[in-house]
């Protein structure tokens, strides 16, 4: 009778414990709390009133701030995004040029909960010359720069699908006084930024096509075009399709009327050779065609 009651007294215990056993453990997560109170600050480096868009850098500082919030997820707007708990993250853009983007910020909070808030920048980021262009150019700093009137081809016109003047050359000599006095300085900064100056004597020689381009109406010839102020050049590689064997590849970019000291109605001037002591450019003037310069150090 002892052993039977044992044998019970065993077989309910183990039952306790199978049912123990069994039962499923229950978990709180808490309180689900929506981040609340979001904000997000862009600030681009170099930003003040000659640079709206910074100063070519590309970094950017963003700081993102939340109540309730666990972490943050940054989509930069360029295809990538990065998780940052802090919040706060410095971006170096590297796409050369002036270029849009949008950052959308995730807060996350308990339970998965997100609040989202997305801001617009513009962001300049500047083409690194390479110093086979950027030494000759503007020397230790600084140089001066004036048409090569002695050399064939000086200016020059062709189709734009061409990279030589196959249409006109001029001889040496041959054009505008207007056309031979203007000094054009390049001029590099600490980060190799490169703007340009024009001292034009007053006057700057205009093809027919492009008096209208810049406030006046009459054939070639001289016009008091205003070339006055520090223009900052952006430069970058060239969109015409040329190769090696006839270009730099290399173009840049002059604010305001692009003139430099032949106006053809262009802004974008494509650097199809350059030494220390000459420099060949091509523009696509405002009549589809290509026109060409060659300028000399000033002697």
């Amino acid at each position: 009778m002892m052993n039977t009651i044992k044998k019970l007294s065993l077989l309910c215990l183990a039952a306790v414990l199978v049912v123990s056993s069994c039962k499923k453990e229950e978990y709180a997560f808490g309180d689900i709390k929506t981040p609340k109170d979001l904000t997000l600050t862009a600030v681009i480096a170099g930003v003040d009133v000659s640079n709206p868009n910074g100063n070519g850098t590309g970094t950017v500082t963003i700081t993102t701030t939340a109540t309730d919030v666990l972490t943050y997820n940054i989509d930069f707007g360029d295809g990538t995004t990065n998780v940052v708990p802090s919040g706060t993250f410095v971006k170096e853009n590297s796409t050369p040029g002036t270029n849009s983007y949008t950052i959308t910020v995730n807060a996350i909070g308990t339970g998965g909960a997100i609040s989202t808030i997305s801001k617009r920048i513009t962001v300049f980021v500047a083409f690194e010359i390479p110093a086979v262009v950027l030494n000759p150019l503007t020397g230790t700093g600084s140089k001066v720069w004036v048409t090569d009137n002695d050399a064939p081809g000086h200016f020059g016109v062709g189709p734009n699908t061409e990279f030589a003047p196959i249409w006109y050359a001029a001889g040496p000599n041959t054009r505008e006084a207007c056309a031979y006095d203007d000094e054009i300085t390049f001029s590099r900064n600490a980060l190799n930024r490169v703007s340009m100056t024009i001292d034009n004597k007053g006057t700057s020689f205009s093809i027919g096509a492009a008096t209208g381009v810049y406030g006046f109406s009459g054939g070639d010839g001289c016009y008091a075009v205003n070339t006055g102020g520090t223009r900052p050049l952006a430069f970058m590689g060239a969109t015409s399709g040329s190769t090696a064997a006839v270009s730099t590849q290399i173009q840049f970019m002059v604010p305001g009327n692009g003139i430099i000291n032949f106006g053809t109605g262009g802004t974008t001037y494509e650097i199809l050779s350059i030494s220390n002591t000459s420099l060949h450019l091509r523009n696509i003037g405002a009549d589809g065609n290509s026109w060409y310069q060659k300028l000399k150090p000033k002697p």
